[in-house]
């Protein structure tokens, strides 16, 4: 461990991963350590065993859920969108053949009562249940001008430049009401907040066109994939990649405390009494709290119905058969996660276990150019992971001063069929 490295990375969260493998292909020299003995940091993916410890102590499983090993959950669950970065960071490092993947069967949005498969299309919007005849015709016509909509054909803009007109503007031209806005930009666009409704509606149209394409992309009933044997998985294959250019891994790793000169510069990582000398070090919040303050969620009123609900099974080797494992999460404005959760745990109907869990979310607020240390923000409440690969793109440049070429042939990655 007494060496110089480039980069030393702190936690094997899929973030730090990813960033860990990109640097390693880029040729650093790269030391990754971990205090915890396993990969995953936060993003891991627990059997019963760990996760009775976790959240139950010394009590052990119930007989009846069956074999620990069966079992594989996630604790910070999300789905990949089909088209989305995540996949083309996937196939840009080629780390796709480490991993397989399942297209999820479907993606519906839980609207008066009822559960309804979420409109993606303009013959889906006609079809739909969630809106009256002539608020389809109108959602139709909306529809229409999203799939034809090319940032770099102005004659598909019709007249309006979405970097100045809000996504508020947008939609008051095709008179859509609240209900329909609502569906199109929390389950459709994937807006955690309606901030959006402010913002150039640009992001909106980009959202709305990838939750489309990646529908289209393996003819399922969701734009989402999922790796077989859990999210655990992604953080693994990055560490491979790492690996297989020269990465340096040491899981276990106590302390792990970040040596600075004085400049205030890093110089190196110390664990067990043994300094690796760097030149950066990229981690997770938790490896440099002086350095990150709690993000604070906008208290809205809206918020309180906006909740996401995952569900996997065996289908997805994370399961026995006849088990099911359904995540309900959303950014929470109490410390009571059972009321606000509740809605989302009605559906699911009778539960053999449950466990709550809360954390705060992070962000860095130091300045990287100062101490040369590169921190990731905490994981956030979406369905996805396209906020996740934004935030790694970022780090990226921050680090490298390259921007990631991610201009990649999609039909490189599949899913497996059933």
């Amino acid at each position: 461990m007494d060496e110089e490295y480039d980069v030393i990375v702190l936690g094997t969260g899929l973030k730090e991963c990813i960033l860990s493998g990109l640097l390693s292909v880029d040729g650093l020299k790269v030391l990754h350590m971990d205090r915890n003995d396993y990969y995953g940091g936060e993003s891991t993916s627990l059997n019963l065993i760990q996760l009775w410890k976790r959240f139950r102590g010394n009590d052990k499983p119930p007989a009846h859920l069956g074999s620990s090993r069966d079992y594989n959950v996630d604790m910070i669950p999300k789905f990949m969108m089909a088209n989305g970065t995540l996949v083309r960071v996937l196939i840009h490092t080629d780390v796709t053949k480490y991993l397989y993947f399942k297209a999820v069967d479907g993606g519906y949005v839980f609207n008066k009562g009822k559960v309804h498969k979420v409109p993606a299309t303009d013959m889906e919007a006609l079809k739909s249940p969630l809106m009256g005849i002539f608020e389809k015709r109108r959602a139709r016509k909306f529809f229409i001008y999203v799939q034809d909509y090319e940032e770099n054909d102005p004659k598909t803009h019709e007249g309006m430049d979405l970097t100045r007109v809000t996504t508020r503007e947008l939609i008051a031209k095709y008179g859509l009401d609240d209900n329909t806005v609502d569906f199109i930009g929390h389950a459709l666009a994937l807006h955690r907040d309606d901030r959006y409704l402010d913002e150039p509606a640009l992001d909106t149209v980009k959202r709305m066109k990838l939750y489309a394409e990646s529908l289209a992309r393996f003819q399922g009933g969701s734009p989402y994939i999922y790796p077989l044997y859990g999210l655990a998985e992604l953080p693994q294959a990055f560490a491979r990649l790492s690996a297989v250019y020269g990465g340096t891994y040491m899981l276990n790793k106590p302390e792990c405390k970040v040596e600075f000169d004085e400049q205030g510069k890093v110089v190196g990582v110390t664990s067990e009494g043994e300094t690796a000398r760097c030149k950066k070090v990229v981690c997770d919040p938790s490896y440099l709290p002086n350095k990150v303050k709690i993000f604070v969620v906008y208290q809205l009123v809206y918020w309180e119905s906006w909740w996401y609900l995952f569900c996997c099974s065996y289908s997805h080797n994370v399961a026995p058969k006849g088990k099911f494992i359904a995540f309900v999460s959303t950014e929470a404005e109490t410390d009571q996660p059972e009321i606000e959760l509740k809605p989302g745990i009605d559906l699911l109907g009778p539960v053999d276990e449950i466990f709550f869990d809360i954390y705060d979310r992070y962000e860095p607020v130091n300045e990287p150019s100062l101490d040369n240390c590169f921190i990731s923000a905490s994981y956030d409440a979406t369905t996805h992971f396209e906020s996740t690969v934004m935030d790694v793109l970022n780090m990226y440049t921050m680090i490298t001063g390259k921007v990631l070429d991610l201009s990649v042939d999609l039909s490189a990655a599949s899913a497996a069929e059933e």
